[in-house]
């Protein structure tokens, strides 16, 4: 049997890295995926790719007007939602004009980051619940951070936005939970997983490969991570497999929580 059966599945940030390979596993597993991205011609292709009964939507996370709207259409569409996958999320040191450091960090920048990566992720959870409160088995995962556990002095928004989604999943599940809702919500924290997130950090060429090997040495399992290694993680806390698990931090880091730096290079 497929584990995501003729669920109804949304993943936010779906064009690529981590959310592309959420999206194309969970169809694999026979959910109904609706993609959504605010890069549309990316957005599209991965959908077409998947195809079936998937579908793209266009979905800027940090505004309201577009969950209200995704909501509708999920409502029209497929009747309601079974699963909400918030990985949608920025860095900021490319799509802000920073600084980022604690000390001189700009204010406007500091604000677009937590706009996207916690505003976003709250959104979600409040359509989420409203979509899913009458199902009988509803699941929210949010995608963190090993960077919401620990500290990076020169991405101090980023970090603080993915620490900030950690406590907020807890206060969903034991909000669901006090509720009676069948809406289990968990956070999963990947660590050094290669996707495009990195690019700024890794730079081109043989300084590319020589940051990954640096990055590698510090990581216990000796490598980083692909996009597919989260995307399983995130299967199970979707599947009726984890029925029993709510308000977890589940890290998928080769284990660099466990007591490694693998501190990303300062830029």
């Amino acid at each position: 049997m497929l584990r995501l059966e003729n669920k109804n599945v949304l993943v936010t940030g779906a064009s690529r890295g981590i959310g592309k390979a959420i999206a194309e596993l969970f169809a694999e597993e026979g959910a109904n995926v609706i993609v959504t991205d605010i890069n549309d011609e990316s957005g599209d292709k991965v959908a077409a790719g998947i195809g079936g009964t998937s579908c793209y939507l266009h979905l800027d996370v940090g505004r309201e007007d577009d969950w209200i709207a995704a909501s509708e259409f999920v409502k029209n569409k497929y009747g309601g939602l079974d699963v909400l996958v918030n990985n949608a999320g920025i860095a900021g040191i490319l799509e802000t004009q920073g600084p980022h450091d604690p000390e001189n960090l700009d204010i406007n920048s500091w604000h677009k980051v937590h706009e996207t990566n916690l505003d976003g992720v709250a959104l979600g959870c409040k359509y989420g619940i409203r979509l899913m409160k009458n199902s009988l088995s509803g699941s929210i995962v949010n995608i963190s951070s090993r960077s919401g556990i620990v500290g990076i002095p020169f991405a101090a928004a980023y970090a603080s936005s993915k620490a900030a989604v950690r406590n907020h999943t807890k206060s969903v599940a034991l909000y669901c939970a006090e509720k009676k809702y069948h809406i289990r919500c968990n956070s999963i924290h990947p660590g050094a997983i290669y996707t495009p997130l990195w690019d700024v950090m890794l730079g081109e060429g043989e300084q590319r490969d020589n940051a990954v090997k640096a990055i590698s040495s510090e990581i216990p399992l000796g490598a980083m991570g692909e996009p597919k290694d989260v995307a399983y993680a995130a299967l199970y806390l979707a599947s009726d497999e984890s029925k029993y698990v709510t308000g977890i931090e589940l890290n998928v880091d080769g284990g660099i929580l466990a007591g490694s730096a693998a501190s990303p290079p300062n830029t």
